[in-house]
Formats: structure tokens, sequence, C-alpha cells
């Protein structure tokens, strides 16, 4: 397993983490229910979607089902069903604290 960090861009995953948040992710862990994970998105009609932050909720099939936070932005499961085992990169451990700036 290996520490990363992510860095949160869009608000599908309001209120729980807002754009801009840089996240502490372990590569390689175990998939938990309900807890937010990094994962590869399948590409959509303009072509690939970036890597996204998404709350696995359950085991859907061979793969995952995922969900934003914040239903009204963002896609996941509901939109491009569950995702492969593959798709999920990393587990969220902690948000990391705000850097100051000026």
């Amino acid at each position: 397993m290996q520490l990363g960090i992510a860095v949160v861009r869009g608000r599908s995953m309001l209120p729980t983490y807002r754009d801009g948040d840089r996240l502490l992710v372990l590569y390689g862990a175990r998939v938990v229910r309900g807890r937010a994970h990094v994962v590869d998105l399948p590409p959509g009609p303009d072509g690939p979607r970036p890597v996204a932050v998404k709350r696995v909720t359950r085991r859907d099939g061979d793969g995952w089902w995922v969900e934003c936070d914040n239903p009204a932005e963002g896609v996941d499961s509901w939109t491009v069903g569950a995702l492969p085992e593959s798709a999920v990169r990393a587990r969220v451990v902690t948000r990391l604290p705000h850097r100051r700036t000026g």
C-alpha cells in the first residue's frame, strides 16, 4: 500500500469535501462501504473523465456502486452504473488541513 494526495475538484462531494480540499489517500487499501474513494469513471460522450472522489455505497455484482455526496452535481453510478473493482484506486484516509496563504 502507498499513501498519496488527491485534490478535490468540483462540487459533487459537498458538503463533505470542497473544491481544492487536499485528501490523504491510501492506494491498494481494502474498499470500505460508506467511505470516500478515488475512482476512475468510464469515459463520457466527450471523452475521458478525470479521476474522481466518490463514496462507495454498496457492492453491485462484480463491482462497486459509487455516489456523489451532492446529488445535484457530478457523475456517479446513477449515471454510469457500477464500477469494476479495478476502477477503485484508493481510499480516502483524511482531509489535510488547508494551507495558510499570504
